[in-house]
């Protein structure tokens, strides 16, 4: 995958990362004074001079810290430094920039707080596994209570880095300056609320490393598919496009109109509802290029058979506003084994989800193609009971195994999107605003997903460009935002990033 920059880095891989610098020349001490120093120029950047107090841990994180006291100094700054740990069981470049440290240090205590006017947090990384306790949990407590801005390397000290799971007490950061390339707890909630700004600093380590390591998981962003979008090419036509099929409810209407229209905005050669006989004027007389198909009343379940026999259908949408009572929850699943069966890419959404919530494996068992399935939580919980949110797993975790399981791309929907594939890769989204929270959004990002699909995207690459686009479309619009604005605001944002790709 292209992207190397946006890579995601579990703590234990960045740990592999910073072996292989070394291997490929670049001294361990000369990758901590980098890390130090380009704290310290944050800092600079960032606040005036002014009392501060570092906190230094007991590993590498607390040699970062005493590089962070002594170039401070130097900057004629007042430093108070506070260790926790022994000198003698710190690695040999932490002990060596403890030495070079030219004041005292005192042992970390709330007290320290009375004269600083900014905290520096360099007590634990991103690799700590056990939640905080003791005179740190104390200290950190001490901390938020106090209301000081903070500066955290690495991540907020309390923080899992691989997951964004807070351990125990966490001190939110104003700034965080972490190293090489960003880690899941930067993104992914509550450790996304936690780190204030995130820079992301080069010290040094050369980007052929990333070769050596196994990387599955990137932060979305246009880079990773831009070179596969599909834009309409001259010689092309309508069938070039593909022909996106979506199932529609007998009285939800709007969401798979909200889906229809948004496969057609985002470039979809053709697109066809096939609905409910009796419902078939309401979506006639509102969708003007859409061809919308009537299912016979006395024999739904057969009239959407034949209509997937027309092999020009490449991508089928089911589940917004398809409806789960009385028959239609059978007709819902229905049509979506069927789709399963006869081979064709689908995006289930919604009740296509709910509907096999009591028998989940009916569902798994039938994928065998190109699948995307995206769930909310709760749904998600209901096709996943034992990896919803109580289960003590984490949000990355979870969506990674779901995935594999399911035999589908699972897209879960959140503040922090994440979508996975069942090859163990994954995509953390990180640009969607508080504004997508409408109703109707989720249709119109099943839409966007076919759209792309049907124009030829691998599933996984038109989901994570699909959730990039609704993010940034959003973010455009602003306050006021309501589903219809999404469709009707894609093509500024498809402007730009053509434009960007050229």
């Amino acid at each position: 995958m292209a992207g190397n920059q946006y890579v995601l880095l579990a703590p234990q891989q960045m740990t592999q990362a910073d072996q292989a610098a070394v291997v490929a020349g670049v001294p361990a001490l000369t990758l901590m004074t980098a890390a130090g120093n380009a704290v310290v120029e944050a800092i600079i950047g960032r606040w005036s001079k002014r009392p501060t107090l570092v906190m230094a841990g007991p590993g590498n994180n607390g040699g970062d810290g005493f590089v962070i006291a002594q170039a401070l100094l130097q900057h004629g700054w007042s430093v108070t430094l506070a260790f926790m740990g022994r000198i003698d069981r710190m690695s040999e470049e932490a002990q060596a920039h403890a030495k070079a440290w030219q004041g005292e240090w005192q042992t970390l205590s709330p007290k320290q707080l009375e004269n600083a006017e900014l905290v520096v947090d360099a007590l634990f990384g991103a690799g700590l596994s056990r939640p905080i306790d003791g005179v740190a949990y104390a200290m950190l407590e001490a901390i938020v209570q106090s209301g000081l801005p903070i500066c955290a390397v690495d991540v907020p000290s309390g923080l899992d880095g691989a997951t964004g799971v807070a351990l125990g007490q966490v001190a939110p950061a104003e700034l965080t300056v972490t190293f090489f390339r960003k880690k899941p707890g930067h993104l992914l909630f509550p450790g996304r609320s936690l780190c204030g700004e995130l820079i992301v600093a080069d010290i040094g380590i050369p980007v052929t490393v990333l070769d050596e390591l196994n990387i599955k998981t990137w932060e979305n962003h246009l880079d990773l598919w831009l070179k596969d979008y599909p834009w309409p090419q001259q010689n092309g036509h309508k069938f070039h496009r593909g022909h996106v099929l979506i199932y529609g409810g007998q009285w939800m209407t709007g969401a798979s109109r909200l889906s229809a229209r948004a496969a057609q905005r985002i470039g979809a050669g053709l697109v066809s509802l096939a609905v409910p006989e009796m419902s078939w004027s309401v979506y006639a007389s509102s969708m003007l290029s859409v061809m919308v198909k009537p299912l016979e009343t006395h024999q739904p379940e057969q009239a959407f058979q034949q209509v997937l026999n027309d092999p020009r259908f490449n991508v089928v949408v089911i589940g917004p506003g398809a409806g789960l009572e009385g028959n239609d929850k059978n007709r819902v699943k229905h049509a979506v084994l069927e789709t399963l069966k006869c081979g064709r890419a689908c995006v289930l959404d919604a009740d296509a989800l709910t509907a096999f919530s009591e028998r989940p494996e009916t569902l798994f068992s039938a994928i065998h193609g190109s699948c995307v399935l995206t769930p909310h939580e709760g749904e998600f919980a209901r096709l996943f009971p034992h990896l919803s949110e109580q289960s003590g797993k984490d949000k990355l975790s979870r969506v990674k195994q779901a995935a594999h399981e399911s035999g589908a791309i699972v897209l879960l929907k959140g503040a922090d999107t994440i979508i996975a594939s069942p090859d163990g890769q994954a995509i953390v989204n990180t640009n969607a605003p508080a504004e997508l929270a409408t109703g109707g959004a989720g249709d119109v990002l099943a839409g966007f997903i076919a759209g792309l699909i049907a124009q030829g995207m691998t599933p996984f690459y038109a989901t994570a460009a699909a959730v990039w686009l609704h993010g940034e479309v959003a973010n455009e619009f602003g306050v006021g935002l309501i589903a219809e604005d999404l469709t009707d605001a894609l093509p500024n944002v498809l402007q730009r990033l053509k434009k960007y790709g050229e």
